[in-house]
């Protein structure tokens, strides 16, 4: 018998999801064949057959989760079997070994199992994370495990000589509603927002665009991502990554711009790339492609990462400013809100011009304050250019 372990996916997270078997035990399979649908924290990957065989177990059911590495499925061992794809037939215990998910070298394999969260809030806690033990699926560290360890002592520091009362409880109430674990989409939204709490230093400035050049209509987000693209090349430190272990930034010529797309299931962010470089037509015809295969769960697991800047385009539904939240390494995401009329004076007189809100949240770690407002400077001087 030999077991095939969960492959890291490409997703750089520690763990994925279940979602459908495409086999059953005592199914004779392909290589190459899908053996099970699994949700990593934003995409649904299908993991192929590493070899042609029996499955004889499945480790896992539907709507579970396992860590990266953990046993996935079994093939049996089938008499006078030639040698497969791989080499020759593994061990028990051994991991295929296939070009399309390679063998993880040493330090990989014995390299702490943490989520991301859980790394950074462990780093400015000053918690060694060889000294936990995860009490997550297949014994990844949790926040929850990094804040027990790292925080009872600096709590009871600050209730040793407290002269203060403990508060009056409340009468108990009896309360009703259901209870929902958190998973896919709405997961990955909790732990990348915990990861930029702990991680950046926010700051957000607030300006508005008069598009009354426009005429009427316009394509409010075609034209906002040209904005963003041009705005990148007078003030590159905001269309960046930023690596806070090694205290460097890395400046993209490239604008990549990570799209915030509200589903049912929770927030995905589908990347457009190289903006710079595409005409309106383009523009649209690229934003609407993502936003639908955003909204149909059928987005790539490579177009959900490595985006240079953030756009959020909460406006399309309600609101004007906003903070919106910086996902790391990225250092900057723009928000914008609702357009409308709004009464501006013009000289001596009074006129109604359509006005579009912005609000621009930077890293201040990396970006300082006046390139933040010379960048949103710049977008209004190309927002407000005539269509």
């Amino acid at each position: 018998m030999a077991t095939f372990h969960l492959p890291d996916l490409g997703e750089g997270l520690s763990d994925a999801e279940v979602l459908k078997w495409h086999v059953a035990v005592g199914e004779q399979v392909l290589v190459d064949q899908a053996l099970v649908s699994v949700e990593t924290a934003k995409a649904v990957v299908e993991v192929p057959a590493p070899q042609s065989g029996r499955i004889s177990l499945l480790h896992v059911a539907a709507g579970q989760r396992l860590a990266t590495g953990t046993p996935l499925v079994d093939f049996a061992d089938e008499p006078g079997a030639a040698d497969t794809v791989v080499g020759r037939m593994p061990t028990h215990g051994m991991r295929f070994a296939t070009d399309l998910m390679p063998e993880a070298p040493a330090a990989a394999v014995q390299r702490i199992q943490a989520v991301p969260a859980a790394r950074a809030l462990a780093r400015s806690l000053g918690v060694e994370l060889s000294t936990l033990k995860g009490s997550g699926s297949g014994g990844v560290i949790t926040l929850e495990d990094v804040i027990a360890a790292g925080l009872p002592a600096a709590a009871q520091s600050a209730g040793r000589g407290s002269t203060m009362r403990p508060a009056t409880p409340l009468p108990a109430r009896a309360l009703t509603g259901e209870v929902q674990e958190l998973r896919s989409l709405r997961r990955a939204m909790a732990q990348s927002m915990t990861l930029s709490r702990d991680s950046v230093m926010e700051c957000t400035v607030f300006d508005d665009a008069d598009l009354h050049s426009w005429g009427q209509g316009g394509d409010y987000t075609a034209r906002v991502l040209r904005a963003i693209a041009s705005a990148c090349r007078l003030e590159p430190g905001l269309n960046a990554w930023f690596d806070s272990g090694t205290q460097a930034r890395q400046l993209f010529t490239q604008v990549d711009v990570g799209l915030a797309v509200d589903t049912q299931d929770g927030l995905l962010v589908p990347v457009m790339r190289n903006v710079g470089t595409l005409d309106a037509a383009q523009l649209r015809c690229e934003l609407q492609r993502l936003k639908d295969a955003a909204l149909n769960r059928t987005v790539k697991s490579e177009e959900l990462r490595h985006f240079t800047f953030m756009l959020s385009n909460f406006g399309m539904l309600a609101g004007r400013y906003a903070t919106p939240v910086v996902v790391p390494p990225a250092v900057a995401i723009l928000g914008t809100g609702r357009a409308r009329a709004d009464v501006v004076a013009v000289a001596d007189r009074v006129e109604i011009h359509q006005r579009m809100p912005l609000s621009l949240t930077f890293d201040h770690r990396v970006v300082t304050g006046g390139e933040a407002v010379r960048f949103l400077g710049a977008l209004i001087r190309d927002l407000e250019l005539p269509q």
